[in-house]
């Protein structure tokens, strides 16, 4: 009987050993689909904070430039309304030949 209580014992701390196995194995997967996951996550907003930085600096640049063509169109219709304008042909009378 003792020997069959020894084996019962030995089978049982095999199957102790083979839970806690499992769930070592576990709970290493589970961190490793954490780690990947922070990482892509991580990647993604690296690159999406690059995305944005790119956006910013086209936008100054277009505002940039439509400050630009704003105080030159500015200019010009100061310009024009301190110079004649230049007639057109659609102005002029027809000449006249002699």
């Amino acid at each position: 009987m003792d020997l069959l209580f020894a084996i019962d014992r030995n089978l049982m701390r095999m199957y102790v050993i083979t839970a806690l196995s499992a769930v070592l194995l576990i709970g290493l997967a589970v961190l490793a689909v954490y780690y990947v996951r922070s990482r892509r996550g991580a990647r993604q907003a690296r690159r999406q904070q690059a995305l944005a930085e790119r956006l910013n600096a086209i936008v100054a640049e277009a505002e940039r430039e439509h400050r630009n063509r704003k105080a030159a169109a500015k200019a010009s219709a100061a310009l024009t309304e301190v110079l004649p304008a230049i007639k057109q042909e659609g102005d002029q009378e027809p000449r006249r030949v002699a």
